[in-house]
């Protein structure tokens, strides 16, 4: 079902830029701005790892380094069916984790210096796990796919606007209003349903994690303290790398759901609950 949802919501990305597309007209610049996003937003999938590395200022760690977090990522890793990723320490104050990198061979998980301190070992397991079923349903790729449309859709919303105002529409009979209205509304719509695919991954992502370690609680009780800390404790980190960690290390209270990139955390603990109380749940390999 899940998988559905981002479906739909990655057809809808594209509808928008039909539409914007259809505002513009036969422009060359359509084409021109649209690989242009592809390009940048390719890059930034093929460099994600060392990028996103950069801005949490996390280093990679060896076993040495980190017996007990290494041989914990290691042991989940096999149980969910993947390579062994690297692995890294960010060192935040603020207890947050989150995953990148191009695929399941070239990943990364990474939790900070203060996840380390807060969370039991079975909570940390539950959050690693979150992690490692980022990696194993290809969520980053997902997530730059989503921003490849919404960029290319905000860059011809912006021609088409400049168009409206300056040209009154490419048809003679068209309403250059209606086409500035569209132009405005179609990248503030496309933001939405990007981060609405970010929360069903998180949906996806918690549920797979549960299945993981066979234990749901324990990733709800990490999600509570997470949520907790990190309006307590601020991190820096640029906007874009967000969303990655597995709650959001941005908070702000007069921030609209909508335009948020995690769900409510207590909406994360209802779903993790009633897995838990599931008679048909199951752990992977059981």
């Amino acid at each position: 079902m899940e998988r559905v949802k981002v479906f739909m919501l990655m057809a809808g990305l594209t509808a928008l830029l039909v539409v914007l597309g259809g505002a513009l007209g036969g422009q060359q610049g359509m084409i021109l701005f649209f690989v242009l996003a592809a390009v940048m937003n390719f890059g930034m999938y093929w460099f994600s790892d060392k990028m996103v590395l950069k801005m949490y200022k996390a280093k990679i760690i060896d076993r040495e380094a980190a017996p007990e977090l290494y041989d914990m990522v290691d042991r989940l890793r096999q149980r969910a069916d993947l390579p062994m990723p690297t692995v890294a320490i960010a060192p935040s104050e603020q207890p947050n984790a989150f995953a990148t990198g191009r695929n399941a061979k070239n990943a990364v998980v990474c939790c900070t210096a203060g996840i380390l301190k807060l969370v039991s070992r079975e909570e940390l397991e539950g959050v690693m796990a979150h992690e490692l079923a980022h990696i194993k349903h290809r969520h980053m790729l997902v997530g730059t796919i989503a921003a490849t449309m919404a960029g290319a859709i905000a860059m011809v919303a912006n021609i088409v606007k400049w168009g409206a105002i300056f040209g009154g529409g490419r048809s003679e009979g068209g309403n250059p209003f209606a086409v500035l209205a569209a132009a405005i509304v179609a990248p503030i719509a496309a933001m939405i349903i990007q981060f609405a695919i970010s929360r069903q991954n998180e949906f996806q992502a918690d549920e797979t994690a549960a299945r993981i370690t066979g234990r749901p609680m324990d990733l709800a009780g990490a999600l509570r303290r997470l949520d907790t800390y990190s309006q307590r404790i601020p991190m820096q980190v640029n906007p874009a790398a967000a969303q990655l960690a597995i709650v959001n290390p941005l908070r702000g209270a007069n921030v609209m759901r909508w335009f948020s990139t995690h769900p409510p955390t207590e909406t994360r603990v209802e779903r993790l609950q009633a897995l838990s109380n599931d008679p048909n749940f199951r752990q992977l390999g059981a």
